[in-house]
């Protein structure tokens, strides 16, 4: 039985190894691919801003989901008389649907192409959030929130593939990030109106960017490397040309996506069980290590429960929510902006070792509160630990798993790889959220350092595994990070 250092070792070359230290500088690969500097950095095209747009309004339904449960609690059991159990099936039931909708997102996304799956993923989320705003009872709410999660589920994977795909690599980090800011705008966004209006009214407010990105989809381009791997050659072209702006040479760029698509469609068949071949060992590794630290170090947690978090703290819920909901839309900023100068590993570290502190100091206030010493601290470092987490977790932990996601996986096994990266993600989830009652119940100070426990070990796993991906074309990452035997140049 092989450990752990002998998978990767087997998994990964010794050029992938190089890619821990590197801050993007192309080079020769130990499997003969010329990673000499390509003219692929382009400029900002009105096309390419208008698409991210449209693709992120699906990440800004995710967030503005994520927060509803906790905002409206208070006016969905008054109307509708549901119970402390009912509700809390209807806070959870949408990663049951994050789940069914993660499993074929990627096949989905592969078959009937990215733009699709987004549209499809509409046909969720609408009637979810209609379902919801004229819910008559429980099970009303239960199908909707189900439904909106089954669509959250499609656009976790897509997503970011899509702004990763049709983004030059210079600018690749922070578009493809974007859709956190989206996230985070949302889930601000929820906290903020959902304290003046009703619940209902806050559903039909959910609408909104799905409806923008529903009839936004019909002007704005399909992934041209999905159109690649169809053969769809002269549409490739176009789009490619359009996404890149008219006056710029595209020749080199898309010759080098074509000779990736022919080296792996001729190197694998596009199977599920072709993940487990050890040339896929670590960026599996890498993906899968990174979604589930990133749902056990609390991020479900705190945001679906931050509410009775700062109850059994005894500080205000509103000032507590809303105020965490606001900070992290500057971190969000901050993140994305940092991105693609600092690079993926560093603003992942600082984002790591900042959770685990905060939820340090979130467990030491519980502690203080259980040994009756200080007690008026636990309020107040309470409040800061929270918003600490909140913070450092936008500006790295939140989206940049998503972001490398996106690159490492080549395209004979993203749809499988990214589909199973989601699902993990959306298991850890359901597991968190509803465990996390209970934990609270054994021991809140327990509960807090076992988060931030998980937090330190998200740290290390960066330092010693994640591979800095800034600077390089999908194509590079692609064929430096796996054992592709034939030369490209």
């Amino acid at each position: 039985m092989y450990g752990l250092e002998r998978v990767i070792e087997e998994g990964m070359p010794a050029s992938t190894r190089s890619l821990l230290l590197e801050d993007g500088n192309p080079s020769v690969n130990d499997n003969g691919i010329c990673n000499e500097e390509r003219s692929h950095d382009s400029s900002i095209t009105p096309i390419l801003v208008l698409s991210t747009f449209i693709a992120v309004c699906g990440s800004f339904c995710y967030g503005f989901a994520v927060g509803y449960s906790s905002t409206a609690e208070s006016g969905i059991r008054k109307d509708l008389g549901l119970s402390v159990s009912e509700y809390s099936v209807f806070g959870s039931i949408m990663t049951i649907g994050g789940m069914i909708g993660a499993i074929p997102s990627g096949k989905i996304a592969d078959f009937i192409g990215r733009k699709r799956t987004m549209w499809l993923s509409e046909i969720f989320c609408i009637p979810g959030w209609l379902l919801i705003a004229f819910a008559k009872n429980a099970w009303w709410l239960d199908i909707g929130r189900l439904s909106i999660g089954v669509g959250v589920g499609l656009i976790t994977y897509v997503v970011p593939v899509y702004i990763a795909e049709i983004t030059p690599k210079n600018h690749r980090g922070g578009f493809t990030s974007a859709q956190q800011l989206m996230v985070s705008l949302g889930f601000a966004l929820v906290y903020f109106i959902g304290n003046i209006i009703s619940w209902r009214a806050l559903s039909l407010t959910g609408l909104l960017p799905c409806i923008l990105q529903l009839v936004g989809l019909f002007f704005i381009p399909e992934s041209p490397r999905w159109l690649a791997k169809l053969d769809r050659e002269k549409e490739f072209e176009t789009t490619l040309q359009w996404l890149r702006g008219m006056n710029v040479d595209i020749s080199q760029e898309a010759n080098d996506i074509r000779d990736t698509i022919d080296i792996s469609q001729h190197n694998s068949k596009a199977q599920f069980l072709n993940l487990f071949q050890s040339k896929y060992a670590y960026p599996i590794i890498v993906g899968v290590g990174l979604m589930v630290l990133q749902q056990f170090g609390g991020t479900s947690a705190v945001a679906y429960y931050s509410s009775s978090i700062y109850v059994k703290a005894n500080f205000s819920t509103i000032i507590g929510t809303t105020t965490a909901g606001i900070l992290q839309i500057p971190a969000s900023i901050a993140g994305v902006l940092l991105l693609d100068i600092s690079g993926r590993r560093r603003l992942l570290l600082v984002s790591a070792i900042g959770t685990c502190l905060s939820l340090v100091l979130v467990g030491l206030s519980f502690l203080l509160q259980e040994l009756h010493y200080l007690k008026e601290l636990t309020p107040i470092l309470t409040f800061i630990g929270l918003l600490g987490y909140g913070l450092t977790f936008a500006i790295g932990m939140s989206g940049i798993p998503w972001v490398i996601m996106s690159e490492i996986f080549p395209l004979d096994v993203k749809a499988s790889a990214g589909s199973l990266v989601t699902l993990v993600n959306w298991a850890g989830s359901w597991i968190v959220t509803y465990s996390f009652s209970f934990m609270m119940e054994w021991s809140s100070t327990g509960t807090f350092f076992f988060f931030a426990a998980i937090c330190g070990v998200t740290a290390v796993f960066i330092w010693k595994l994640v591979p800095e991906t800034k600077g390089r074309t999908l194509e590079e990452i692609q064929a430096t990070i796996t054992h592709f035997p034939t030369e490209v140049c």
